[in-house]
Parts: structure tokens; sequence; C-alpha cells
């Protein structure tokens, strides 16, 4: 049986092509082959896993422009059994597909809210005329495109060659150096690596509720890489924190400190550790190469 691969889609996402990589670089290490299986929202697909229909989930967690992909770590704190085996981090590259003649007869950009956040300066001054439209992927709009030439999307150049569109303007992040952040989850751990993330609620909105559980890893020299908040959408000014340390489970203090932190906590769960690698520009090549 091939390993299964839930992802946002439909073809031509970025989360898609993060699953292609991932299952090349499966086939290379272990030689057994993987299937893509697009769901239309990365809940759907985390929901997947926890249900067991497929045994792997690719989910975006976080951009270095607009930081944290709320509804993956909703998902995740929701949903039980799920544990994060890896993450990969994406070279994010945003071009403008249309069939309009020029920039000028493009009337509404269709996109991923993320993508569209991603784009902002650019569309601003190169789209001032343009309605901005979200939709559930960068790809779900592509279909429509040789239906409306005043229409567009803003998608990634395989998405283009897959659809067989036009790229009317390349490269159009506001930041060149954009990437993304990519959770590999299923209901086993994986490989330990130097990351740790977890998620906790307080007992109590208090003074001190959340400083406490911030102590345990201060006081043993413990980096903590990323600190966000959710609300617990139990009650307004509930909050969740979910934490990414740098560590290995298997070393003293961090053992220590993940033994300590329930004296301090509501709930907590430990999502992962987990290495982290980056997904490099010939890796892109091949999977185009392989999957066209």
């Amino acid at each position: 049986m091939p390993l299964s691969l839930a992802h946002l889609g439909p073809p031509g996402t970025n989360a898609e092509t993060v699953a292609m990589v991932y299952g090349d670089r499966h086939l290379r290490q272990t030689g057994e082959t993987s299937q893509l299986c697009p769901y239309p929202t990365i809940a759907q697909s985390l929901k997947a896993v926890a249900a067991g229909q497929v045994d792997l989930a690719i989910v975006p967690v976080e951009n270095s422009i607009q930081g944290t992909v709320a509804i993956s770590l909703d998902a995740l704190w929701e949903l039980e059994g799920l544990v994060i085996q890896q993450a990969l981090i994406l070279p994010i590259h945003h071009v403008l597909v249309s069939c309009a003649p020029t920039l000028a007869d493009v009337k509404t950009v269709y996109s991923h809210p993320q993508a569209l956040a991603q784009c902002q300066r650019w569309l601003d001054a190169h789209l001032p005329q343009a309605q901005q439209l979200a939709s559930n992927s960068t790809t779900e709009a592509l279909v429509y495109l040789r239906e409306d030439p005043t229409a567009g999307a803003i998608a990634s150049p395989r998405a283009a060659q897959l659809y067989q569109l036009p790229i009317l303007a390349d490269a159009i992040n506001d930041y060149p150096d954009n990437c993304t952040r990519f959770w590999v989850v299923g209901r086993c751990p994986g490989v330990p690596g130097d990351h740790i993330s977890l998620a906790f609620s307080t007992a109590a909105n208090v003074p001190g509720a959340l400083v406490k559980p911030l102590q345990v890893f201060a006081e043993r020299g413990i980096n903590l890489s990323r600190i966000e908040s959710r609300p617990t959408k139990r009650s307004l000014g509930e909050y969740l924190f979910f934490i990414d340390l740098n560590g290995n489970a298997g070393t003293e203090s961090v053992q220590i400190a993940l033994e300590t932190l329930p004296q301090y906590t509501e709930v907590l769960k430990i999502f992962g550790c987990y290495g982290v690698s980056r997904i490099l520009p010939e890796e892109l090549n091949q999977n185009s190469a392989a999957h066209p």
C-alpha cells in the first residue's frame, strides 16, 4: 500500500508541492511509493488523519510574512491523537495568472487569504482597481480564468504550468525571501529532532498564569522559538498558548521541564519532537520534471 498524503487541494497548491517533495524523499529513503490525497480545506486534511482515512497530512503552519496559519493550530488542538513528525520549509514564489491582455484589464484577483496578504503591496501598486476575493486555496479559481478574461489569480508557477494558463506578472511577493513552514502530521511519532511543539490552556486568567509555565523553560535554559495565543472559543479573553521550543525530548532538562509543566496548566498537549529541513531548489526542479 502506498503512503497516503493528505493536503490542501485542488492540484497545484503549495501544500501539494510539499507533499510531492516529501513523497519523493520517502521513496528514496524507503523504496515505498506515496499517494496524494487533496482535500478542500486544511482542517479536513487533518481530520482525515485523525479518522485514519490517510497516513499523513501536510499542512502549512507559519509564513515568514503573514505569520501563523490559524486554522492549522486550531485543528491540531481540537483533534485527538495527532503528532507532528517533521517540519518542511518551502520557499514561496507567487505569480499573477490571468488571460487578461494587460494588468489594466484585470478587475478581480482571487487567491487564498495568505497569498493575497503576502502580495498586498504589489497589488496596491499594480492593481489598485482590482477587487480582491479570498478562495479556499491558491488554485481553486484557476479553472474559471479562461471563462473570464478580467479575472486573475495569485498562484505558483507550477500551478500556471499545470493548468496551462499564462503568467501575467512574475515574482509578485512583497518580500523576496518569503517562505512557509509546513508540518507533516500523523498518528505516531516520527524521528526525534531538536524542535518540540506544544500547547496549553491555563486554569484561570489571573496574574502569573502565563509567567509560571514560561519560567519552567527559562529556569532550565531552554529557548522558546515561538509563542502564540489563540482564543479558547469558550469566552472572550480566554486563550490557548502555542509554543515551539529548541530541544530534544530525550535531554534531561527538557524532560524535567515537560514533567513539571502540567503543574501550571489546565490542559497540556505535546504535539511532537521533530526535525526541520528546508526544501532545496534542486528538489523543486526535480519535482517539476517528475510531476508535470
